[in-house]
């Protein structure tokens, strides 16, 4: 057994070298597609990509190529696309969150100003683009649907829950498009790009769109549960700014006199440090936690279900690992 990759105690050497190889293509990949003639903007667009990351979708797409000809050659660009997706997102979430942080460095919207994140994004998007269209006319397909999803859960989660709508079924909706989208793209382009049969190709994107929803609750958990910087952002960075996540929203669900503080201070950004750490240790201690714990935890057994469709071997066997990963990472 080998510890490599996430941390994860790999069954078969064979594979987590296949692996292990296939990511240090990708980030040369990722390293040509962000380079630029123009010093300012290779400097920008290469920040986050040298910030490090968990390369979850890169990786995923590797996996799923071993369902096919994993030495195909569109599976490693398409591992280079989803990945400079998730980066280009994520200079624009953080000009939309105002985040002075981001995996533990200094934001880069923080570091130069709000329009060079966001068109250092769009740099990243024609990027991507470029790659995607000498893999042909269905991978551009792909990516035109996820980022209508990208944008859409962007929007709802801008706009908040329409009248009458469950907030805690609104945020899933948000979680499924923003995160979940992107992870079953990884799944869909690498099953794709190896020529897996048909129908693993669309388990293999029902199980990325699953263990993506689980992967965002647990994401946020450990904003409110770890002590240290261990998430790449200050513990309790959403209550600061006032994004109430699956935890909060099932204490603000309930009418226990008890809970009336904590109800108070979510859904407000909480600027005053005094204030802040009261509501963190409020809904550290509140049962909800464990509930959204109990939620992330289903989404993840939901995606291994999807398993027992796919062909027996380390590939599959490594997909259950991530499922069990997602629920139970720190960081």
């Amino acid at each position: 057994m080998n510890d490599s990759l996430l941390g994860l105690a790999l069954p078969d050497d064979r594979l987590s070298e296949h692996l292990a190889v296939g990511l240090a293509q990708v980030e040369d990949g990722l390293r040509k597609a962000v380079a630029s003639d123009d010093p300012f903007m290779a400097d920008a667009s290469r920040y986050l990509v040298e910030a490090g990351g968990k390369r979850f979708r890169p990786l995923l797409v590797l996996l799923a190529a071993q369902f096919g000809d994993p030495d195909a050659w569109g599976v490693v660009p398409s591992g280079v696309v989803v990945e400079l997706t998730h980066l280009a997102t994520l200079y624009h979430d953080d000009v939309m969150d105002e985040a002075t942080m981001r995996r533990g460095a200094e934001s880069a919207n923080h570091r130069w100003d709000n329009t060079v994140a966001i068109l250092t994004g769009d740099f990243l998007f024609a990027r991507s683009s470029g790659i995607l269209a000498d893999l042909g006319p269905e991978a551009v397909r792909i990516q035109a649907h996820t980022f209508e999803r990208l944008c859409t859960g962007q929007i709802r989660e801008t706009i908040g829950p329409r009248d009458g709508q469950d907030p805690v079924a609104h945020h899933l909706e948000v979680v499924a498009d923003k995160t979940a989208s992107l992870i079953a793209a990884s799944g869909r382009y690498g099953a794709l790009m190896a020529g897996a049969a048909p129908e693993h190709v669309e388990t293999l994107t029902t199980f990325g769109e699953r263990i993506g929803v689980a992967f965002q609750l647990a994401d946020d958990l450990v904003d409110i549960t770890s002590e240290s910087m261990q998430s790449g952002k200050t513990p309790g960075t959403d209550l600061r700014e006032g994004v109430v996540t699956l935890a909060g929203l099932v204490a603000l669900s309930g009418d226990d006199p008890a809970d009336a503080r904590l109800r108070e201070l979510l859904g407000r950004p909480l600027p005053d440090d005094d204030e802040h750490a009261e509501a963190l240790a409020l809904l550290r201690a509140h049962q909800a936690v464990d509930t959204a714990r109990w939620q992330a935890r289903a989404w993840a057994d939901s995606a291994r279900e999807l398993l027992a469709d796919l062909p027996a071997g380390p590939p599959r066997e490594v997909l259950g690992l991530l499922c069990d990963y997602v629920v139970t990472r720190t960081g």
